[in-house]
């Protein structure tokens, strides 16, 4: 990717749920093929994967509003958690970044086939 990933909007597309200490599971459904969703899916005691982030990973996940640029979520995290985060870009990054590959959010302004930031 050659857009800078601060001037990207991350927005959330997978369902989450706040537990009762304030922190973040993710659900990600462990089928997506229509014959599993049918058939097996009905059988599982659960049907997801759930991915339970730290404090820093669920106040993140709470900053991905679909009007927020990468940037402004790091300055929020900066300013939230002050030098505990620090280097709060680094870990910021890496986290959108998997927090991406896992096809957990994808970027509104930013169009993969064109490699460019769009409007």
């Amino acid at each position: 990717m050659s857009a800078n990933l601060l001037d990207l909007i991350p927005v959330k597309i997978i369902k989450a749920k706040k537990n009762e200490d304030g922190k973040i599971t993710i659900l990600k459904p462990k089928f997506k093929n229509k014959f599993m969703l049918k058939y097996v899916v009905p059988k599982l005691n659960n049907p997801n994967f759930k991915v339970n982030l730290d404090e820093f990973g669920s106040f993140v996940w709470e900053q991905i509003d679909g009007n927020l640029t990468v940037d402004e979520i790091g300055n929020k995290l900066r300013e939230n958690f002050k030098e505990d985060v620090e280097p709060v870009y680094e870990r910021l990054s890496l986290f959108i970044q998997s927090i991406e590959r896992y096809k957990f959010i994808e970027y509104k302004n930013y169009d993969p086939k064109q490699d460019k930031i769009i409007d």
